[in-house]
């Protein structure tokens, strides 16, 4: 399963692609209000400094509540940059957008999925990724982890190209359940990523092979 961070912070995406772990990036507009609010930027050269980033799929939102608006920014954003995916949010008008950029092959990422049915839908308009959301599914007394693993079946069974894409991520278990029921692409929160990295083990184990390294470096001398 591949790895994207989801954030659009330019000092989180530099340092996460250090790590040498990530694969991709998705952002959305909330995600670039909380980075970019009230500052003399372009959003153009944000996304093409995360594609210089970061060699792999980079997600930017369209906000047009028609297709033909989101056709419109869709194709905008396909002359930033080669690794550009237009994400688009489920529904009527957006699955008309899906289908009409991938029919001009652009590359889409389905976002504000939170059934198998309109997995299902996206997959047959031609989606890239379906983004399935966890965490907010859970929220509402549902079991998202379930629907990611419906989805991951349905694509199977059903020989969809699209790729199923775990969203809403909330913690590092939920990178691993959605691992285990064969989500191909998580896209995690900054935060979540670096959790991923520690465990009290690790560290312990750590401290303990430095001080008998340092026992033996007092012996040598």
């Amino acid at each position: 399963m591949q790895l994207f961070v989801d954030t659009a912070d330019l000092t989180e995406i530099r340092e996460a692609a250090s790590w040498g772990v990530i694969s991709g990036v998705t952002t959305n507009p909330t995600l670039l209000a909380k980075s970019f609010s009230g500052k003399d930027v372009s959003i153009k050269a944000v996304i093409q400094e995360i594609c210089g980033l970061v060699d792999g799929p980079i997600s930017m939102e369209v906000t047009s509540p028609d297709a033909e608006g989101m056709i419109g920014e869709g194709r905008e954003f396909a002359t930033w940059h080669p690794n550009v995916y237009v994400k688009i949010p489920f529904g009527i008008e957006g699955m008309k957008a899906v289908r009409a950029l991938t029919d001009e092959g652009i590359n889409t990422n389905v976002t504000l999925v939170f059934s198998a049915n309109q997995a299902l839908l996206a997959a047959n308009a031609g989606a890239t990724f379906i983004s399935s959301f966890v965490g907010r599914v859970d929220d509402v007394g549902y079991d998202g982890i379930g629907i990611i693993e419906q989805v991951v079946n349905l694509m199977s069974l059903h020989q969809f190209d699209s790729l199923v894409l775990a969203a809403s991520i909330r913690h590092p278990l939920h990178v691993t359940q959605s691992a285990e029921v064969g989500a191909d692409i998580a896209t995690i929160p900054f935060k979540v990523l670096k959790q991923m990295y520690f465990h009290p083990l690790t560290e312990s184990g750590i401290a303990s092979f430095n001080a008998d390294a340092a026992k033996l470096q007092a012996v040598a001398v």
